[in-house]
């Protein structure tokens, strides 16, 4: 279960669930809106490695130059993981080896592919030639509905399947529901992520709820050791 908050408060709110990573974004911002670095930082030694730390570095155009700073000044932060979006449009392939350079480094991306805009899953062993740790499939534009809307069961799978051909960290995100849980368990992806559901009134620019969180908890957590 990775949650997404947008704050420390938050931050400590989800650390008493069963969340297993704690991702770092600004919903307010677009699909993958980024922390200021300070807040980021502030987070992770909070955190204190209890458990793994994501954050995104922003909804940025696909131009190599700017999203390779981006990411190393996120790198900065001893975050876990760094989350970069593969918008529409620009030079993925000099973006992917461009960034080469910092997963030489050792630091651990992950490439957020978006099912609305019907990703090419061919990139995905592009991906993972330049050393990136994971791929996850979310959804861009939040008013064309969660993932299961968007893109089939058999869809998925074999986004799954191409994942973890290439041996990378797989995950599954984008408006995600209670109701979502039980069919995507079955399909393995290494792990789901929630935002909205986890909101006051189910709004992801709203504030996190204590009750909302329990729900996916609670929930979610038997099925995990059931699979287990």
């Amino acid at each position: 279960m990775l949650a997404s908050v947008n704050s420390l408060n938050e931050a400590r709110l989800v650390l008493k669930s069963s969340a297993d990573i704690i991702d770092l974004k600004n919903p307010e911002q677009g699909a993958l809106g980024a922390l200021p670095i300070k807040t980021v930082s502030t987070i992770v030694q909070a955190v204190n490695q209890t458990k793994p730390v994501s954050a995104t570095v922003g909804d940025l155009p696909m131009e190599a130059e700017l999203v390779f700073n981006a990411v190393s000044i996120m790198a900065t932060t001893g975050v876990d993981y760094i989350k970069i979006g593969f918008f529409p449009d620009g030079n993925w392939l000099r973006c992917l080896s461009k960034l080469t350079k910092i997963t030489q480094q050792g630091h651990q991306l992950i490439a957020v592919l978006f099912a609305d805009t019907q990703p090419d899953l061919s990139i995905i062993k592009t991906i993972s030639d330049a050393g990136f740790s994971g791929v996850m499939l979310d959804t861009m534009d939040k008013a064309n509905g969660s993932l299961s809307q968007i893109m089939s069961i058999n869809e998925i799978e074999k986004f799954i399947a191409s994942a973890k051909k290439q041996h990378l960290l797989c995950g599954l995100a984008g408006s995600l529901k209670e109701k979502d849980i039980p069919k995507f368990i079955p399909l393995k992806a290494d792990y789901l992520g929630f935002r909205g559901a986890l909101c006051e009134k189910h709004n992801r620019v709203s504030q996190l709820d204590n009750n909302a969180i329990q729900a996916i908890s609670n929930y979610f957590k038997p099925i995990i050791n059931k699979v287990v």
